[in-house]
């Protein structure tokens, strides 16, 4: 199984000098973080559809075994949503972040609104919109979406269900697909708290006693160092386990 660990972005005023280098160069710092974590979620692809020479700059900056999550466009998710309206803007995304990203292209996540609550309706939206032929991953952040209907529906159509510790949200692992994803955005203080060992741990045990062939641990938690410490420690822990 592959496991990789990373943050959600990584250019933030809160690391510097906690992470970052005094004196290191913003246009410097994605460079330093590849050094420490072999996988990153691209956010401003939900706000700006991607240029495709910005992709290649990634793609040639990053390390030969990096890989990149990208995040839909909010024009997907949030104000088309998921509908079939939605389908030549996300044909587009396919296929300017395949060309872009080539094989460091891991996958893409698709993060739906707290609003947007289950009905079978839009789960025949997403399962019709999705291409498998991509890694998908996808987010909800309402709880009426973790029910057995939607995580066979995702397992039929091999799209991954993307796992989370939000408020108010199930923390449970859950796996549709032959990847998984789990994104750590801060129980109590949203994109600030940090994590126990002890719930890291259940974690990342979790995974491994599962049958995917590879996994994303993100740490969204990102206002403070809490993102990096608890990486580190992941990363720390998966090393333990492969002794």
């Amino acid at each position: 199984m592959e496991i990789r660990v990373g943050c959600s972005g990584f250019s933030y005023r809160e690391w510097r000098e906690i992470f970052y280098p005094e004196g290191l160069p913003s246009n410097k710092y994605f460079e330093f973080y590849a050094e420490h974590f072999d996988t990153v979620e691209l956010n401003t692809t939900f706000y700006h559809f991607p240029r495709l020479t910005t992709l290649q700059s990634w793609y040639n900056r990053a390390p030969a075994d990096f890989s990149f999550i990208v995040k839909a466009p909010k024009d997907i998710t949030h104000i088309k949503r998921m509908t079939a309206d939605a389908r030549p803007l996300t044909l587009e995304f396919y296929d300017r972040v395949k060309e872009g990203l080539q094989e460091k292209l891991g996958g893409i996540l698709f993060q739906l609104p707290p609003s947007y609550h289950f009905s079978e309706e839009r789960l025949k939206d997403i399962v019709q919109l999705l291409d498998p032929a991509f890694t998908n991953f996808v987010e909800f952040r309402h709880s009426s979406w973790w029910r057995s209907e939607v995580f066979e529906a995702l397992h039929q159509h091999q799209l991954s269900f993307c796992s989370e510790s939000y408020p108010k949200l199930p923390e449970d692992l859950v796996i549709t697909a032959d990847a998984a994803y789990y994104r750590f955005h801060g129980r109590e203080k949203l994109y600030n708290s940090s994590y126990s060992e002890q719930f890291l741990i259940s974690i990342v045990d979790g995974l491994v006693s599962t049958e995917v062939e590879k996994a994303f641990l993100v740490f969204n938690n990102t206002m403070s160092g809490a993102a990096l410490d608890n990486a580190r420690f992941v990363q720390i822990y998966l090393r333990q386990l492969h002794q």
